[in-house]
């Protein structure tokens, strides 16, 4: 199963500046709580993104055209095909960034977001725009607010039709 996690504001936003378009604290523990135990596979800037390297409790795969790049705790695709036939089997979490959704967004069977109630005009990531027709929304959340950032989500889960 290929799923595709992100959090995504109103304007598609994902990203700015190297770093998340939306600091949710909640989001990060429903983040954490779906894809430990398993493998997540994401792009050479998602991955020097994260504060601490590689995630741990969980298999992380790096699609560069470096040839050469390494870091602990991890292991390298030159492509996603390549990746996802590396984790063959496996239950498998895209987490990014917005070229890696854009390629995975054609195969993948469920995605997990998080909708975020608010724009991101400065982003200059965003995530791909879907036909919601190829997709069964299988449950939602009821909306919350982020108590630091004051910002409203909720938690979608889609199922390709």
């Amino acid at each position: 199963m290929v799923t595709i996690i992100a959090a995504v504001g109103r304007d598609g936003a994902i990203g700015r500046n190297g770093d998340l378009a939306f600091h949710i604290r909640e989001d990060m523990r429903h983040f954490k709580a779906l894809t430990t135990g398993h493998t997540i596979v994401m792009g050479r800037k998602t991955f020097e993104s994260l504060p601490k390297g590689a995630l741990p409790d969980r298999r992380n795969i790096v699609i560069t055209r470096q040839p050469d790049y390494a870091a602990p705790g991890i292991e390298t695709a030159g492509s996603l095909e390549q990746a996802l036939a590396m984790a063959a089997g496996e239950e498998v979490f895209i987490i990014g960034g917005g070229e890696i959704y854009r390629q995975a967004i054609a195969i993948a069977q469920r995605m997990e977001l998080t909708v975020i109630d608010a724009d991101s005009p400065d982003a200059d990531t965003h995530f791909p725009t879907f036909n919601e027709a190829d997709w069964a929304k299988v449950t939602e959340s009821q909306w919350a607010t982020d108590q630091k950032s004051g910002l409203a989500y909720s938690f979608i889960c889609y199922c390709r039709r």
